[in-house]
C-alpha cells in the first residue's frame, strides 16, 4: 500500500507508462517541426501522427485539431476567438472558471447539475450566441445532455463549444471541443481545441503562422506525441476503464456511507465514472485535508483552490455555503485499486471521526 493513496485524478492523472515511452525519443532532442530539413520533417511527421490520434478519439478530421497548452487555453481560444459579432457567450452555471470568466450570461442547472434546456432555448431566441456546456463536470461529475444542447444550438444558429477535458466525447453537433492531456493520462502542458471545418476562429496568440494561423508558436513535439498516445490509449481502454472505475466509485461510497453520515452530491446516474463528491455535515473540508496527509483528494476544483468562498458549482446546485465547505471530491482513475479504495475509506473515516471529537488522527 502506498504511503499516500492518490484519489485526485480529476485534478491530474498520472502519466501512463506507454505515453512516457512514446515521448522519450523526442525529449532528448527534437528539431523545430516547422523547419525545412530532415530532422524538422521527422518532428512534423510525429506531430501529424499525434494530431490524427486526437482526431480519431473525438470523430474529427486531423486538420480540425489545434494544439494548445491545455484546456484553459483551449477554452479561451474557443470563447474569445469564435465569439460572434454582436453576439453573446452563454454557459452553464457550473462551468470551469476558464469558461465562466469569458461569458456574458450563465444558464441555471437543476440539483443534479444538469443545464436547464428550456432556459437555454429561451436565451437562444434573444439573438446570436455561442453556447458553452461541458461534457462532464469537474467537481460533481454530472454528464450533460449534449445531444439536446446541440440540437437547440443548431435550430437557433448558435455555435456550441464543449469543454471535454474530463470526458472526451464525439464531435456530434459540437462546433468547438476542448481537451486536456493531463486529464487523460497524458503530459501536463498540452491540450487541444478541435474546431469544426467552417467555424471562423480569431487567434489569441500572434507572431507566427503555425497551425494554419490559428495559434502561433513552435509546437512541443514530445508533448504533442504524448497527447496523441494518451488519446490512442483512451480510445482503446475507455469501455474497460469506465466499467472498472465506476465499480470502484460505488464501492467507495458504500464504504464511506457505512461508516459515516454523508450525503452524495454527485448524481447516482449520469455521472463521470471516477467522480464521487460528498458532503460530510459538520466538518470543515479544508481543515480536514490538512490532517489527512495520507490520502490525496480535493475539496473541489484544483483550479479554484486559490479563490475564496464556497464552490460556485455546489452553490449552483442549491447547497448552502456550510454544506459546500463540508464537501469532498474523490477522483478515481485507471491506477486505482480495490485495496486502495478500502484503505482510503478507513483513513478518511478515521480522520472525520477524530475531527468530530476535536482532535487530530
Amino acid at each position: 500500500m502506498p504511503d499516500v493513496i492518490y484519489l485526485d485524478h480529476l485534478a491530474s492523472t498520472p502519466l501512463d507508462p506507454a505515453v512516457l515511452e512514446a515521448m522519450l525519443p523526442w525529449l532528448a532532442h527534437a528539431a523545430n517541426p516547422h523547419a525545412r530539413h530532415r530532422p524538422g520533417w521527422a518532428a512534423a511527421a510525429a506531430i501529424d501522427a499525434a494530431r490524427a490520434e486526437v482526431a480519431v478519439l473525438v470523430g474529427a478530421r486531423p486538420g480540425e485539431v489545434v494544439f494548445t497548452s491545455g484546456a484553459t487555453e483551449a477554452n479561451n481560444l474557443a470563447l474569445l476567438g469564435a465569439r460572434p459579432e454582436d453576439g453573446r457567450v452563454l454557459a452553464s452555471a457550473v462551468e470551469h472558471p476558464s469558461v465562466l470568466d469569458c461569458v456574458d450570461g450563465r444558464l441555471p442547472v437543476d440539483r443534479r447539475g444538469v443545464v436547464d434546456l428550456n432556459r437555454l432555448e429561451a436565451a437562444l431566441r434573444a439573438g446570436p450566441a455561442l453556447v458553452s456546456v461541458m461534457a462532464a463536470n469537474n467537481e460533481i461529475g454530472t454528464l450533460q445532455p449534449l445531444a439536446g444542447i446541440a440540437a437547440l444550438c443548431r435550430a437557433h444558429g448558435a455555435l456550441f463549444h464543449c469543454d471535454a477535458a474530463q470526458w472526451p466525447v464525439p464531435m456530434d453537433g459540437i462546433d468547438l471541443l476542448s481537451l486536456s492531456g493531463h486529464k487523460l493520462y497524458g503530459p501536463q502542458g498540452i491540450g487541444a481545441l478541435v474546431v469544426r471545418d467552417g467555424v471562423a476562429l480569431r487567434p489569441l496568440m500572434r507572431g507566427g503562422h503555425q497551425q494554419n494561423g490559428r495559434r502561433a508558436g513552435t509546437l512541443p513535439t514530445a508533448l504533442c506525441v504524448g497527447l496523441g498516445e494518451a488519446c490512442r490509449l483512451a480510445r482503446l481502454r475507455r469501455d474497460e476503464d469506465t466499467r472498472r472505475i465506476a465499480a470502484l466509485r460505488d464501492r467507495l461510497f458504500q464504504k464511506l456511507s457505512g461508516r459515516l453520515d454523508v450525503r452524495r452530491t454527485s448524481p447516482a446516474e449520469g455521472c463521470l465514472p471516477g467522480c464521487l463528491n460528498i458532503v460530510v455535515p459538520g466538518v470543515d473540508a479544508a481543515d480536514l485535508l490538512l490532517d489527512l496527509a495520507d490520502v490525496a483528494l480535493s475539496t473541489g476544483s484544483a483550479c479554484s483552490t486559490d479563490r475564496t468562498g464556497p464552490s460556485h458549482v455546489l452553490l449552483a446546485l442549491g447547497l448552502t455555503p456550510e454544506d459546500a465547505h463540508a464537501s469532498f471530491r474523490f477522483g478515481l482513475g485507471r491506477t486505482t485499486t480495490d485495496a486502495e479504495i478500502d484503505e482510503a475509506a478507513e483513513r478518511f473515516a478515521a480522520a472525520v471521526t477524530a475531527a468530530r471529537r476535536g482532535s487530530s488522527p
